[in-house]
Protein backbone atom coordinates (compact mmCIF):
# COMPACT_ATOMS: atom_id res chain seq x y z
CA UNK A 1 0.00 0.00 0.00
CA UNK A 2 1.15 3.47 -0.85
CA UNK A 3 1.48 5.86 2.08
CA UNK A 4 0.30 9.43 1.69
CA UNK A 5 2.94 12.01 2.31
CA UNK A 6 2.61 15.71 2.73
CA UNK A 7 3.03 17.52 -0.58
CA UNK A 8 3.92 21.23 -0.30
CA UNK A 9 2.62 21.74 -3.80
CA UNK A 10 -0.92 21.34 -2.44
CA UNK A 11 -0.50 24.59 -0.48
CA UNK A 12 0.46 26.65 -3.53
CA UNK A 13 -3.16 27.52 -4.33
CA UNK A 14 -3.86 28.69 -0.78
CA UNK A 15 -0.67 30.72 -0.71
CA UNK A 16 -1.63 32.40 -3.97
CA UNK A 17 -5.13 33.22 -2.63
CA UNK A 18 -3.70 34.68 0.59
CA UNK A 19 -1.22 36.83 -1.30
CA UNK A 20 -3.99 38.07 -3.59
CA UNK A 21 -6.08 39.00 -0.54
CA UNK A 22 -3.18 40.96 0.99
CA UNK A 23 -2.62 42.74 -2.31
CA UNK A 24 -6.32 43.69 -2.50
CA UNK A 25 -6.27 45.03 1.07
CA UNK A 26 -3.18 47.12 0.38
CA UNK A 27 -4.78 48.52 -2.77
CA UNK A 28 -7.98 49.45 -0.92
CA UNK A 29 -6.03 51.03 1.93
CA UNK A 30 -4.13 53.19 -0.55
CA UNK A 31 -7.33 54.89 -1.77
CA UNK A 32 -7.98 58.42 -0.53
CA UNK A 33 -11.05 59.59 1.34
CA UNK A 34 -13.56 60.82 -1.29
CA UNK A 35 -15.30 63.15 1.17
CA UNK A 36 -12.02 64.77 2.15
CA UNK A 37 -11.11 65.18 -1.52
CA UNK A 38 -14.43 66.94 -2.20
CA UNK A 39 -13.89 69.27 0.75
CA UNK A 40 -10.52 70.41 -0.60
CA UNK A 41 -11.61 70.70 -4.24
CA UNK A 42 -12.05 74.27 -5.49
CA UNK A 43 -15.65 75.43 -5.97
CA UNK A 44 -17.09 75.37 -9.45
CA UNK A 45 -18.27 78.94 -9.06
CA UNK A 46 -18.02 81.66 -6.44
CA UNK A 47 -21.79 81.53 -5.94
CA UNK A 48 -21.53 78.00 -4.51
CA UNK A 49 -20.28 79.33 -1.17
CA UNK A 50 -22.81 82.16 -1.24
CA UNK A 51 -25.69 79.68 -1.44
CA UNK A 52 -25.03 78.65 2.16
CA UNK A 53 -26.00 82.16 3.17
CA UNK A 54 -24.30 84.53 5.54
CA UNK A 55 -23.93 83.24 9.07
CA UNK A 56 -24.79 79.65 8.11
CA UNK A 57 -21.87 77.25 8.42
CA UNK A 58 -21.04 74.99 5.49
CA UNK A 59 -21.15 71.43 6.73
CA UNK A 60 -18.60 68.99 5.42
CA UNK A 61 -19.12 65.26 5.37
CA UNK A 62 -22.12 63.18 6.27
CA UNK A 63 -24.47 64.06 9.09
CA UNK A 64 -24.00 61.99 12.24
CA UNK A 65 -25.78 61.39 15.53
CA UNK A 66 -24.42 62.78 18.77
CA UNK A 67 -23.38 60.08 21.22
CA UNK A 68 -24.57 61.90 24.32
CA UNK A 69 -28.35 62.15 24.65
CA UNK A 70 -30.31 65.12 25.88
CA UNK A 71 -32.36 63.93 28.84
CA UNK A 72 -35.72 65.52 29.61
CA UNK A 73 -38.73 64.57 31.71
CA UNK A 74 -42.44 65.04 31.16
CA UNK A 75 -45.09 64.91 33.88
CA UNK A 76 -48.74 64.68 32.83
CA UNK A 77 -51.63 62.45 33.70
CA UNK A 78 -52.06 59.41 31.46
CA UNK A 79 -54.58 60.21 28.74
CA UNK A 80 -54.23 63.99 29.07
CA UNK A 81 -52.81 64.61 25.61
CA UNK A 82 -52.85 68.40 25.85
CA UNK A 83 -50.81 68.33 29.07
CA UNK A 84 -48.32 65.88 27.52
CA UNK A 85 -47.89 68.12 24.45
CA UNK A 86 -47.49 71.18 26.67
CA UNK A 87 -44.89 69.36 28.79
CA UNK A 88 -42.97 68.27 25.69
CA UNK A 89 -42.93 71.81 24.30
CA UNK A 90 -41.65 73.24 27.58
CA UNK A 91 -38.99 70.56 28.02
CA UNK A 92 -37.67 70.87 24.45
CA UNK A 93 -37.89 74.64 24.08
CA UNK A 94 -34.17 75.23 24.56
CA UNK A 95 -33.34 72.71 21.80
CA UNK A 96 -35.46 74.38 19.14
CA UNK A 97 -33.86 74.32 15.70
CA UNK A 98 -32.29 70.90 16.19
CA UNK A 99 -33.50 67.66 14.66
CA UNK A 100 -33.84 64.40 16.59
CA UNK A 101 -32.51 61.18 15.11
CA UNK A 102 -34.10 58.87 17.66
CA UNK A 103 -35.85 59.07 21.01
CA UNK A 104 -35.93 56.53 23.83
CA UNK A 105 -38.90 57.07 26.13
CA UNK A 106 -39.23 55.41 29.53
CA UNK A 107 -42.73 55.48 31.02
CA UNK A 108 -42.82 55.12 34.81
CA UNK A 109 -45.38 52.83 36.34
CA UNK A 110 -45.58 49.86 38.69
CA UNK A 111 -47.02 47.78 35.83
CA UNK A 112 -44.76 47.20 32.79
CA UNK A 113 -47.69 47.25 30.36
CA UNK A 114 -49.05 50.55 31.60
CA UNK A 115 -45.56 52.11 31.66
CA UNK A 116 -44.90 51.04 28.08
CA UNK A 117 -48.30 52.35 27.02
CA UNK A 118 -47.58 55.73 28.57
CA UNK A 119 -44.22 55.88 26.80
CA UNK A 120 -45.99 55.02 23.54
CA UNK A 121 -48.52 57.81 24.11
CA UNK A 122 -45.73 60.33 24.74
CA UNK A 123 -43.87 59.23 21.60
CA UNK A 124 -47.05 59.49 19.52
CA UNK A 125 -47.35 63.17 20.53
CA UNK A 126 -43.74 64.20 19.79
CA UNK A 127 -44.48 65.38 16.25
CA UNK A 128 -47.52 67.30 17.44
CA UNK A 129 -45.42 69.08 20.08
CA UNK A 130 -42.47 69.96 17.80
CA UNK A 131 -42.94 68.84 14.18
CA UNK A 132 -39.65 70.30 12.92
CA UNK A 133 -37.69 68.56 15.67
CA UNK A 134 -39.24 65.09 15.69
CA UNK A 135 -40.48 64.51 12.13
CA UNK A 136 -38.85 61.32 10.86
CA UNK A 137 -37.28 60.46 14.22
CA UNK A 138 -37.19 56.84 15.32
CA UNK A 139 -38.85 56.26 18.69
CA UNK A 140 -38.75 53.38 21.17
CA UNK A 141 -41.07 52.79 24.11
CA UNK A 142 -39.75 51.38 27.39
CA UNK A 143 -41.00 50.79 30.89
CA UNK A 144 -39.21 52.12 33.94
CA UNK A 145 -40.33 50.84 37.30
CA UNK A 146 -41.56 53.39 39.76
CA UNK A 147 -44.43 54.24 42.04
CA UNK A 148 -45.32 57.49 40.27
CA UNK A 149 -47.54 57.33 37.20
CA UNK A 150 -47.81 60.00 34.54
CA UNK A 151 -44.06 60.52 34.29
CA UNK A 152 -41.79 59.83 31.32
CA UNK A 153 -38.04 60.17 30.98
CA UNK A 154 -36.88 60.85 27.43
CA UNK A 155 -33.42 60.46 25.94
CA UNK A 156 -33.18 62.41 22.70
CA UNK A 157 -30.28 61.76 20.35
CA UNK A 158 -29.88 64.74 18.02
CA UNK A 159 -28.16 64.94 14.67
CA UNK A 160 -24.87 66.82 14.65
CA UNK A 161 -26.32 69.44 12.30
Amino acid sequence: MKSRRFQPLHLAGWLFADLLLVLALVAMGDQGDPLAAQAHAPSASPSASASAGPGKPRHKGPRAVLRKPVKIAVDAAPGDKEAIVRGLREATERYEGRQAAFVLTFGRHTDPGAGGDYAHDVNALLVKARPEMFRGATTRDFWKGGASTGHADLEIYFYTY
